[in-house]
Parts: C-alpha cells; structure tokens; sequence
C-alpha cells in the first residue's frame, strides 16, 4: 500500500467522525488546563517503563490537543494531518480487540514522515498509543509514550502501558463524586405528577452531561397543579448546584406564597425567588431563565411567568401554535427586577408544551425556532412529543440538556 494509501485509510466516515467529535465535546477538556490527575500518569509512565516523552492527547476534528505532555517541544495543538495518533484512532475500529498501536522505529515507516521531530536527531523513533474513549464509546483521544530510540516493550512493560492507558480511561471518565452527582439530581426529578382528572402530562429531562442545569418540576396545589422548565446558565456540576438551589427555592417560595400570602398567583413565587437566589446569582455572575406556570383544572386556565425562558406554546386541537408572551428578563440579570403574570385558556384537545433552548439545538439548527414550533405542532400528544425527543437524544447526543414538559387537555367527546 502506498504512502497515501495509508494516510487515507486513517480518515473516517463523515457520520463515525461526527459521533466522535459529539462525544469529545461532551467531555468539556478541550483547551482546558493541565491537569496533575494526568500528570500523575505521564510521570509515572516515563519511570516504570523508561521512556523520555509522554501524553494524554484529545483528537479533535482537525487538530490534536495535548491535555498533558511530559518533555514532548510540539507545543499543546497540533494538525491531526501531523501526528500518529490519528492512526491509533482509525485503529481503533480497524481492530476494536486489539487497539494499541505500537511503532517501534517511526523513522522506518514513510506514512508518518510528516510527524515534527520524527528521524531527526533528538526527535521521536518509537511511539506506543492507546485510545480513551469518550460517551458512547467513540475513541477521543489516546495515551501515549515516546523514545528517541526505536525500541520494543517486553511483557513487563507493554503490562505497565495497558495498566496506565487504563489508568487515564478512568480519569477521563466521571468521577466517582460526579457519577453520586447524576444520581442525586435524577433523584430530585419529581414522581408523575398523578390525578389530574381531563388532562395528560409528559415531563423529561436529558443533561448532554453526567449532570446539568436545567430542571423540571410539578406538584399539585390548590384547584390544580403547577409546572416549571428552568435552564441555568452554564453546564455541568457547576450548573446542577444552582439549578438545584432554584428548584428547592422554587417549592419553598410556592408553599410560602399560598401558606402565608394566600395567593394564588405565579408571579408572586418568582418575585420571592428572585429575591432568595439574588445573592447567591449575584455573586456566581449566573442567570437563570425560567418559566412557571399554575393551571386550574377547573376553568382550564394557565397564568405563568416567562423569566426569560421564551419557548412555550400551546398547540391547539386544529394544530395552530400560539407563542405565549415572553416579556420578562431571566433571574439574575438585573437586581431588584419583578415578573407579572400571564393567562392563557386552554380548549379541549390544546397542548401547553414547555421545552429548554436544548430542544432548539434537537429539531434544527438551534437559531431558528420555527422548524421546532413545526414539529411540535405535528406531535402535541404529551407521549408521542416526549418518545420521540428521546429517541432524538439518543440519536444526536445533543451538547446542551434537552427538558420537555407537555401538558395537554383531554377531549371529553
């Protein structure tokens, strides 16, 4: 096989390298610091096996990002056209049971003549990688060592590299603490909502990560139930520890309200959340968009509030989408902001569907809203609309959280 043979037989299909890069992205480490968790690993593998260079690399569409790299001069990016690794990862589906790709002389071999320092003096003769792999399973990146000799690995040592590259899998996977994190917020995801004579309810919430910040929530209250899609600002652990003060602050504040103030009204429970979460949003520089919403199952009306949040719709039987009013600023964003209330009737047959600017991303390209108001205006039943969001995350491994709550009245005929 010639030369660019070989280099060609390195590039992927366009839908198997698409999943790939979804599923780096989704780590969040791209461009991120060095980190002493891999440096620990580069360290150690440079004394147990005796060689001079090693690294924990991310390959990116087009580029190799070093995470970390012990006495490699390449700088931390580099083409992806220019390294070896990029042979490691098309190895990876080439040979899934046996991954590793081991180069003993990289001067021996003219495929990978483009590589910086390779058959120059003081420059790379011997390379061994190990893919890591991201969500799903996709190859993101490898763990690799470098001689400046060509060499072989004996048992002891080819041992120690696949101990090590399995070393680096595990920090690159979630942590132990972030893995009780996803447990915990999936945990404080409400039960179905249960009674709620005439109308459905279909309620989902699916981070891109192991955790996220956005949430839903429903509880019964008084002639009726109440319903909420928040989204923080940001992603990750740091995202679901706001977004779990917001919703604690957010049952706090309605129990309140109708307690003491014997109201009824949702503005009412976001002005008093905003006023517990202003310091906490203040001094974290996050804001929140939210929409709350308390329908009275007896006269088939919504009053909400939209902080910000800007996509809920009701879908009526005849298949028409009508835009509720989105006026309001999200919490967070300027100190001492109130909400009003708005009302909209619900018919029989009609849909008030609430979603997350991650189900923008889901149906469409995420800057237009229209192909998502198309399709939910096609798929308003709570079941239907909420299956196949779900089989659309499954499918697109979408980079932002993907929340979904469709409340739909019921025909009496």
């Amino acid at each position: 096989m010639t030369v660019e043979a070989l280099r060609a037989s390195w590039e992927l299909p366009p839908e198997v390298e698409d999943a790939r890069v979804r599923s780096l992205a989704q780590l969040q480490l791209l461009d991120s610091p060095p980190d002493d968790r891999f440096g620990r690993i580069t360290r150690m593998a440079r004394i147990a096996i005796g060689v001079p260079m090693a690294a924990v690399a991310l390959v990116d569409r087009d580029r190799q990002f070093f995470k970390q790299v012990d006495n490699l001069d390449i700088g931390i990016n580099l083409p992806r056209t220019k390294t070896i690794c990029q042979a490691t990862i098309a190895r990876t589906y080439e040979r899934p049971d046996d991954p590793a790709l081991i180069i003993e002389d990289a001067a021996a071999r003219p495929e990978f003549a483009m590589v910086p320092g390779v058959g120059q003096p003081g420059g790379i003769r011997f390379y061994a990688g190990y893919p890591l792999y991201g969500p799903g399973g996709h190859p993101v990146g490898t763990f690799c060592i470098y001689d400046t000799e060509p060499r072989v690995l004996d048992d002891q040592q080819l041992e120690t590299f696949n101990e090590l590259a399995a070393w680096a899998q595990r920090e690159l996977e979630q942590s132990d603490d972030l893995e009780r994190a996803a447990d915990v917020q999936r945990h404080l995801l409400p039960l179905a909502i249960g009674d709620l004579p005439g109308y459905s309810v279909c309620a989902m919430c699916l981070p891109a990560y192991a955790v996220g910040g956005d949430f839903y929530d429903h509880y019964a209250i008084e002639g009726g139930a109440a319903f909420t899609v928040a989204d923080v600002m940001g992603k990750g652990l740091g995202a679901a520890i706001l977004a779990a003060s917001v919703r604690s602050a957010l049952r706090g504040a309605s129990r309140a309200v109708d307690e003491v103030e014997c109201s009824t009204d949702p503005a009412d429970v976001v002005n008093s959340v905003a006023d517990l979460l202003a310091d906490d949003l203040g001094r974290t520089d996050t804001f929140v968009t939210l929409f709350h919403a308390h329908l009275d199952t007896t006269n088939a009306t919504v009053r909400y509030v939209d902080a910000g949040h800007g996509f809920a719709v009701v879908v009526r039987a005849n298949g028409r989408v009508d835009g509720l009013d989105s006026v309001g600023l999200p919490l967070g964003v300027l100190p001492g902001d109130t909400w009003k209330a708005g009302e909209v009737a619900l018919g029989e047959g009609d849909s008030l569907i609430i979603a997350s600017d991650g189900v923008l991303d889901l149906i469409g390209d995420g800057s237009d809203v229209r192909p998502a108001l198309q399709y939910v205006a096609r798929h308003a039943e709570p079941a239907d609309l909420c299956g196949r969001a779900r089989e659309m995350v499954a499918e697109k491994a979408p980079l932002d959280d993907v929340t979904l709550v469709v409340v739909r009245r019921e025909p009496t005929g």
